[in-house]
């Protein structure tokens, strides 16, 4: 059975008819072109098809498209603004967060998602004080961005262009 549906994908809005089964991350890929989230795992394990939807991070892999009619979707590559990289896409070229690059779009938008939870005070299960904003330290990104795995080992200089953007 297929559904008709609308998203807004990097600031574009898109329709498409597709089957109720079909993921979020197949209707970005295979039906809109849209190549940034990629399919690692396809099962919510691995991050690679991290996406920002509505503002927050999910995988995409794991999300039905019909569920989210009118969403706000944005990829790593909708996260520049023209020809300026978002800063977290500017802290991973300067740190080096990356080798081969697949997992590198989801790690960027995790990355977004996550500095973002951090700026509305949500705590993750490292953080010491509930009370305060949580300190960015290492220990901390280690455990927002442990969703998202990297198979070259880069995680040294992903810590350190997440530091450096939320700076």
């Amino acid at each position: 059975m297929d559904a008709e549906i609308a998203l807004r994908v990097d600031g574009q809005r898109r329709t498409l008819s597709v089957d109720t089964r079909t993921t979020l991350l197949d209707a970005l890929r295979e039906r809109l072109g849209v190549i940034s989230p990629k399919k690692g795992c396809d099962h919510g394990q691995c991050g690679a098809c991290t996406v920002l939807l509505d503002g927050r991070r999910v995988t995409s892999c794991l999300t039905l498209a019909v569920a989210h009619d009118e969403a706000e979707v944005t990829t790593a590559e909708g996260l520049a603004e023209g020809d300026r990289p978002h800063p977290v896409q500017q802290a991973f070229l300067e740190h080096d967060g990356f080798q081969c690059g697949y997992c590198t779009p989801g790690q960027v938008c995790s990355a977004v998602g996550m500095l973002d939870e951090v700026k509305a005070g949500w705590p993750s299960h490292v953080t010491e004080n509930l009370e305060e904003e949580p300190d960015l330290d290492e220990e901390e990104i280690r455990e927002r961005m442990s969703g998202n795995l990297c198979r070259c080992g880069a995680y040294t200089n992903i810590v350190s262009a997440i530091r450096e953007a939320a700076e």
